[in-house]
């Protein structure tokens, strides 16, 4: 079977890419149809800075509650067997990589086309296309012994393209060096001194990059909101993100309302923890309007709440 077969064979199974291993910028805005916002020039959803910035304050109960209610069940992943700077949250938008284990004729296959190109170590990349404010998000299908394809070196060129650390199903290496990354909050399923592809041993190859891809029980596709912290990580799709942020915002100030009125007396638990009355709406949008440049949400924020309610 020669070379040129084998690529033949090769694309017919995985798509014709833009450039080595790299979805389409066709099948990009295919596959992401409801997200109607920005876009990077490869198609990838941008979520905008405000709110990555804004979802530093929600907590995966409140993006799962959004994402079941919209018919999204599975995009949450706890279970890491390492962390790093775990009291720290990660918040970005997701490039994707897919590893699978070696097998010569595809790897090879792959390597020669990138090569064309002008790339080296497959490894690298996804790293190369990174922006900041990006999370490298890899299947590395748990590889453990002869697993890692990011020590500290490549951690650091991810640091420096994106700010951010990584969400990692596989095992990483130079573990020190990596933690001396400051902040470089990660997520990952284990060490290993060793490294992937030694000599003799051909273990991994890179199958896509930004293509939608699984980690543990998620399936998340580049453009994702990563949602990093208290041990787990929520990929929340880039047409939620907004909704997940403003139902946060909500939720917060009606704990806020809710909280205070319980202190005061002017309200029993059974009220406040139930469907609020009319009444109970009624003043809660008052105290809105009241408390709007004293509450811990922007005031534009609080203002387009207070548009959309009847009280």
């Amino acid at each position: 079977m020669n070379k040129t077969y084998i690529t033949l064979l090769f694309l017919f199974f995985f798509g014709i890419e833009s450039f080595a291993q790299q979805i389409s910028k066709e099948e990009m805005l295919f596959l992401t149809q409801q997200w109607e916002g920005e876009r990077f020039e490869d198609g990838r959803p941008k979520v905008s800075d405000d709110i990555l910035r804004r979802m530093k304050e929600v907590t995966h109960d409140e993006a799962w509650a959004v994402m079941k209610n919209a018919g999204y069940k599975y995009q949450y992943a706890d279970g890491w067997g390492l962390m790093i700077n775990p009291d720290s949250i990660l918040i970005g938008r997701a490039v994707t990589a897919t590893f699978m284990p070696g097998r010569p004729d595809i790897h090879d296959a792959i390597d020669e086309r990138g090569e064309k190109e002008g790339k080296r170590g497959q490894n690298s990349w996804p790293v190369d296309i990174l922006q900041r404010g990006d999370v490298y998000v890899v299947d590395q299908f748990s590889l453990h012994n002869g697993g890692p394809t990011i020590g500290d070196n490549v951690g650091n060129a991810i640091y420096a393209k994106s700010g951010n650390g990584i969400v990692y199903d596989g095992a990483v290496r130079d573990i020190v060096g990596l933690k001396e990354i400051g902040s470089f909050t990660s997520f990952v399923s284990s060490y290993h001194p060793s490294h992937h592809n030694q000599q003799g041993d051909l273990n991994t190859m890179l199958i896509g990059i930004n293509k939608p891809t699984r980690i543990h029980q998620v399936t998340v596709m580049a453009g994702d909101v990563v949602l990093g912290r208290d041990g787990a990580v929520s990929f929340i799709p880039a047409h939620l993100a907004e909704k997940v942020v403003t139902t946060s915002e909500v939720v917060r100030l009606r704990d806020m309302f809710g909280h205070q009125r319980l202190r005061e007396g002017t309200y029993t638990a059974g009220q406040i923890d139930t469907r609020w009355s009319d009444e109970i709406e009624k003043d809660f949008s008052q105290w809105l309007t009241a408390h709007i440049d004293e509450l811990p949400i922007a005031k534009e924020q609080i203002q387009e709440i207070l548009k959309n309610r009847t009280w």
